[in-house]
């Protein structure tokens, strides 16, 4: 298995550019934002570079996504080794880690009553956070 950094073997040095710049960054952040992040470092990279190293981060399990109130995937990198979920905030995108614990024991259930194994799921909540609560946008 690759390391965190060795996206693909042709762009190391952006791979690992694109995993060093994730834990600096504060909550969830879009692609296009960590590219900002990274052009203001210096970093020599394009959009789809960074799109392409998130990706592959995500899939595999270093990075959380989350999906904005716009519909664009939001990126962090990963907290926490187990599964775990995330309630958003619509209005700034604040999120915090939940235990949902009854929502995978449900999850579970309902696949292995169709059959499924090794599942897979996303939850994702949104509200508003203490600050927005009362102003929904």
């Amino acid at each position: 298995m690759p390391k965190p950094h060795q996206v693909t073997g042709r762009s190391t040095r952006q791979a690992k550019a694109v995993a060093a710049v994730l834990p600096t960054l504060p909550g969830f952040r879009s692609a296009a934002e960590i590219h900002a992040a990274l052009r203001g470092a210096g970093e020599r990279i394009g959009l789809a570079t960074v799109y392409r190293q998130l990706r592959f981060l995500a899939r595999q399990g270093s990075v959380d996504t989350i999906r904005g109130a716009s519909g664009e995937i939001l990126y962090r990198q990963r907290r926490a080794a187990a599964p775990h979920y995330h309630l958003a905030c619509r209005a700034c995108g604040v999120s915090v880690e939940v235990d949902a614990s009854e929502v995978r024991r449900w999850a579970e259930r309902v696949a292995a009553q169709a059959g499924f194994t090794s599942v897979a799921d996303t939850v994702q909540m949104t509200g508003l956070c203490p600050v927005h609560a009362g102003r929904d946008p």
